[in-house]
């Protein structure tokens, strides 16, 4: 039947047909009520799509809970053996490049979309954000409610709303559906399915039959009766017909022949194929040349689970259990649905499944499988210990609405003290209401102190290293830092364990930063570290102001992490490593790896994340010149932070706004912008963050005529240099010095290797102090290689000053044209992979873009550098890269 008053959207839905087929990738989500259309419209355009190759899964809610059990329906047809992959990520590109291997295009359609599990969802969801350039289609049909919503707020996706039918379609519909109505009764069908076609066909049917009983009561949703007039269709079929619906309906696969196995588990006599055809001969399902079983619609399937009484569920699921007793994963499932009140072996069992999934990634079934392990337990302690380790695996996941209702369900009152802890730690570090200042630290402290001394280090090891940035942006008065250190120490982690040196490096930067420098240098050279061990170590190398070192742990960990599929910490990886560019001034670097970690946070949902690689974004900008959108962003996370209490974390707006300030030459807003991180009485004032800024305070102070206001500042560091051996503090103490006392050269003789805008700007200051007293033949080598390494690196506005010094001498020197300010960041990315010599593959694989894309990028980048092939534009970003 065709889709009666639907020509607008299925014009929409054959453009994205057609677009495929000329290279123009999209997707697109059919959204609306229960019935309103959505599967008629996708059979509709499965059924145009004759010059493609279709792809199509269906949801099943036994299924939601399995993960990549969607995935493994959809390439069944191009790759039977399909790898479980790491991460929804990686699944993505392997499809992608999949199905850029056909010879025609390609439509992926999903029908109740609502209904796949979550890594099927992340998968599709991200692999349709990056089809713009292969020849592919995916249409998504998905039921209203709060989930699709919150998926779809992440998912960021088109979507297409299915409105009710007008009156006159609805009038057109019904007719043809039911022919004959007596007005009065085609009135009421009309009123009561409200122009939802669903509602009028199978309504109107049965009125049809019976009559105006047939819609009664009304007072009913609409959904309802129709589950009702399933129901009652079901009614009518053999005894072993109804039974192996119910088999169907509750079964996480179609497969007819373990419904039949299942069945004869039942009755105790084998079935025969035959025994479901009353089913298909009155339209209720379907079953195709393959044996899977397909519902005719799923309020049917949600009909059958709610007619049928709880016992004859659990015998269902009982029989289906058995019969999948070779797979082990899915028949754990049956099991759990078949137990009748708690089970702690059960719920063991299924721990123990959460805990292998949660080692493979697989988070979704890990906290599935921890909630119905709550279900199921009989000790409130065990209880109480799932309930905290769902809460950490809801957090990952992004689901603040089962958190809350985790956390609302707790009883703390039967938790062991390590739970207590872990708890306790949770809401303090992921609770967004939970930023208090450091007041409450020393309390968690002690708690975790308790689980160690209780014979469970491990559990304490895990709950102090969840608080290592709570505590670095804390601004904790000593004491409580110095009772944190002490626990850290307690915990009896060898002296050069990396976890123990990041954890020390967070909680006391300035009293064990030259302890943990040592460390770091030796474990940057490791190999055997972990992935997650070296992103954590980035940061804490960051926090110090190593921003060498924190760039290397930090890019080997996003190169592993890639490989992996790991976006949630290959996010932390990338904005590390783009926040030590930005440090050392480096914005080429910096502002692409600072832009992709802002797109794939905002991807995980992972909000903190977004707004720190926002921060680092707006300094690349300002250093680049780009001061407004530099300034806007910084404005936007001020409040966020203002409105959750971070203060400290406001260190990271006024740098932003004193570099900006310093772009533009307004040297006198850039110093007191910069001051307030250096003021105790300010809401900004952030010692952590004061090792980092020191220089460009300095840059201010000499420009601005500040001074005298600057030394008590370098006296007061000097210390703090001394004990931490922080590398941004001792290069920014040293160029303030310079400043103060004249002596450049003595500053110029410090180790500046790595540090190359710390370098230009010292020559920058020497070179101007020196035009000043009119030595000009030694200012201008000078004042040349400033402005080369400013061009180098992105920093315009110092390059201009430089430039402008050397105008003063009589010497011109041309800002060089450079091609690459031509390019997107991401356009930057691909451009310079492609000119180390990476295939489109590879690169596509680091960057989780199609083969297709990549190429199409590469297309697009060409033209703009004035290049063609490959060879040339290793060449335009060799020459770009020095100047």
């Amino acid at each position: 039947m065709a889709a009666v008053g639907r020509d607008e959207e299925s014009r929409i839905l054959d453009s994205l047909l057609t677009g495929a087929a000329g290279g123009r990738g999209a997707a697109l989500v059919l959204r609306g009520e229960a019935g309103i259309g959505k599967s008629l419209l996708l059979e509709q355009t499965i059924a145009r799509a004759t010059a493609m190759r279709t792809l199509r899964v269906t949801g099943v809610q036994q299924e939601i809970l399995i993960p990549y059990a969607g995935l493994e329906h959809l390439l069944r047809p191009l790759a039977p053996a399909w790898r479980l992959p790491d991460s929804p990520y990686r699944a993505a590109i392997e499809i992608l490049e999949l199905l850029g291997a056909q010879d025609r295009p390609v439509l992926l359609a999903a029908e109740d979309a609502h209904w796949l599990d979550t890594e099927t969802w992340e998968t599709l969801a991200f692999l349709s954000r990056r089809i713009e350039s292969d020849r592919v289609t995916v249409v998504m049909a998905a039921r209203d409610g709060e989930d699709v919503d919150r998926r779809l707020a992440v998912a960021g996706l088109p979507e297409l709303r299915l409105e009710p039918l007008s009156p006159v379609d609805s009038g057109t519909l019904l007719d043809r559906a039911a022919p004959g109505l007596l007005p009065a009764l085609r009135a009421r069908v009309l009123d009561e399915a409200a122009g939802n076609p669903l509602g009028l066909v199978e309504l109107g049917a049965a009125a049809a039959r019976s009559g105006g009983s047939a819609l009664l009561p009304s007072s009913l949703p609409l959904s309802t009766r129709v589950e009702r007039t399933f129901a009652g269709l079901v009614a009518d079929l053999p005894v072993l017909a109804q039974e192996l619906l119910l088999l169907a309906a509750l079964n996480d696969d179609g497969n007819l022949d373990e419904i039949l196995a299942a069945a004869a588990v039942l009755s105790g006599a084998e079935v025969p194929p035959t025994a479901v055809q009353p089913a298909v001969t009155t339209r209720l399902i379907s079953v195709d040349e393959q044996f899977e079983l397909r519902f005719r619609h799923p309020l049917l399937r949600s009909a059958l689970r709610q007619r049928a009484a709880p016992g004859d569920r659990r015998r269902a699921h009982a029989a289906l259990a058995e019969v999948l007793a070779d797979q082990p994963e899915r028949a754990l499932w049956h099991r759990a649905s078949a137990v009748a009140g708690p089970d702690e072996t059960l719920a063991a069992e299924l721990m123990a499944a959460a805990a292998e999934a949660e080692q493979r990634h697989a988070v979704a079934f890990a906290l599935a499988a921890a909630q119905r392990a709550i279900q199921l337990s009989e000790d409130p302690a065990a209880r109480g210990r799932r309930q905290v380790w769902a809460c950490f695996l809801a957090y990952d996941q992004g689901d603040d609405a089962t958190v809350r209702r985790l956390l609302a369900e707790l009883d703390e009152t039967v938790l062991r003290p390590v739970d207590r802890a872990r708890l306790a730690c949770f809401r303090e570090a992921h609770d967004s209401l939970a930023w208090s200042g450091p007041e409450r630290l020393l309390a968690y402290a002690e708690l975790i102190d308790t689980v160690r001394r209780d014979g469970d280090p491990v559990h304490a090891v895990r709950a102090l290293g969840e608080l290592t940035l709570r505590v670095f942006y804390a601004n904790a008065p000593q004491p409580v830092r110095d009772r944190i250190v002490e626990i850290t120490l307690d915990l009896g982690l060898p002296a050069d364990d990396p976890l123990r040196t990041g954890m020390l490096l967070q909680f006391a930067p300035v009293e064990h930063g030259a302890a943990g420098l040592e460390r770091l240098r030796r474990l940057v050279h490791r190999t055997d570290l972990s992935a997650d061990w070296r992103s954590s170590l980035a940061i804490a190398a960051w926090g110090i102001g190593a921003f060498e070192i924190s760039g290397t742990f930090a890019l080997s960990a996003a190169a592993e992490l890639r490989t992996q599929g790991r976006i949630g910490t290959l996010v932390k990886a990338l904005n590390t490593a783009s926040s030590a560019y930005a440090a050392l001034g480096d914005t080429r670097a910096a502002l692409p790896m600072a832009t992709e970690s802002v797109a794939l946070a905002r991807e995980a949902g992972m909000g903190t994340w977004v707004l720190g690689g926002e921060l680092t974004v707006s300094l690349a900008e300002a250093l680049r010149g780009d001061v407004e959108p530099a300034r806007r962003r910084a404005d936007q996370a001020e409040q966020v932070l203002t409105a959750a209490r971070r203060f400290p974390m406001l260190a990271l707006v006024q740098r932003t706004r004193g570099v900006a300030a310093l772009a533009e030459g307004h040297a006198d807003d850039a110093f007191h912008q910069l001051m307030r991180v250096f003021d105790p009485a300010d809401g900004a004032w952030f010692p952590n963050h004061q090792l980092q800024l020191l220089g460009h305070l300095a840059e201010a102070a000499l420009l601005g005529g500040f001074l005298d206001e600057l030394a008590p500042v370098v006296a007061a560091m000097e210390p703090v240099a001394e004990q931490s051996r922080s590398p941004a503090l001792l290069i920014g103490l040293s160029f303030a010095r310079a400043v103060l006392t004249g002596d450049y050269e003595k500053a110029l003789v410090d180790e500046l290797t790595g540090w190359p805008f710390d370098r230009a700007r010292l020559q920058l200051a020497y070179g101007a102090a020196l035009r000043r007293s009119f030595r000009l033949v030694e200012c201008r080598p000078l004042l040349r290689e400033a402005a080369t390494t400013f061009d180098t690196l992105g920093a315009t506005p110092w390059a201009d000053r430089a430039r402008a010094e050397l105008r003063a001498t009589g010497e011109t020197r041309r800002r060089p044209r450079d091609t690459m300010d031509a390019l997107t960041p991401q356009e930057q990315q691909i451009a310079r992979l492609a000119a180390q010599g990476l295939s489109n593959r590879e690169i596509g694989e680091r960057l989780f873009l199609s083969p297709r894309t990549v190429s199409t990028h590469l297309y697009r980048i060409y033209p703009k550098v004035n290049v063609k092939s490959r060879a040339e534009l290793a060449r335009v970003i060799t020459s770009s890269d020095v100047g």
